[in-house]
């Protein structure tokens, strides 16, 4: 199909402009006309979204529970290394309508090695060491080191059924949040952390 006359037109004038925007953009910010959109480093994204960080932290290549941030606590001198960290647990969301959440806390002077996963609702003391690999399910006292274990083949616990009739039980006693993360405000959160902390865990949306 031959393109018209007006076709090649835009075309041509979608190029143009576009190199235009490509030549002049770099003259207006040097000059000052208009200011570059700040850069924020991941520390600063995850500050961002109500992660609580200490000093002298270092988390290269990890990832961070996106919505749910403002549940998680981080101390001094910690170092997270390709580290995943959730608060919350999908499982329950497409057959209750609900996430599992549950805070996080990381203590002072801690390392935790690439690759590991730091699961809702652990509590990870001061002076510890997590190995390489580590899937993080419960919590792990003051001044310890942990590895993962050697075994790594899985074991059935029970049957989807049994797990969402359990979960519908835990659903009937355990707090319930029905306001969307992003229209929370930080007191609204720090309230909502604070019930979560007392009951260990509850379900939002």
């Amino acid at each position: 199909m031959v393109a018209s006359g007006t076709e090649r037109a835009r075309v041509l004038k979608g190029k143009s402009m576009s190199w235009i925007k490509k030549v002049l953009k770099p003259i207006i910010y040097s000059l000052g006309i208009r200011k570059k959109p700040p850069t924020l480093s991941k520390e600063e994204q995850w500050r961002a979204r109500g992660v609580t960080i200490g000093k002298n932290f270092d988390g290269p290549d990890s990832a961070i529970d996106y919505c749910f941030g403002h549940l998680i606590t981080i101390g001094d001198n910690v170092t997270i290394s390709g580290t995943t960290i959730l608060a919350h647990d999908g499982t329950t969301k497409k057959s209750l309508g609900y996430c599992k959440v549950a805070p996080v806390e990381i203590g002072n002077d801690v390392f935790i090695g690439y690759g590991s996963v730091i699961l809702p609702g652990v509590t990870i003391g001061n002076k510890v060491i997590v190995g390489a690999g580590t899937i993080c399910s419960r919590d792990i006292p003051d001044n310890s080191v942990v590895v993962r274990g050697s075994d790594t083949t899985y074991r059935i616990l029970c049957t989807y059924d049994e797990y969402i009739d359990k979960q519908k039980k835990r659903l009937e006693t355990l707090p319930v949040s029905n306001k969307i993360f992003s229209e929370r405000t930080d007191d609204e959160w720090k309230s909502w952390k604070e019930e979560l902390e007392k009951s260990g865990g509850g379900f939002d949306l």
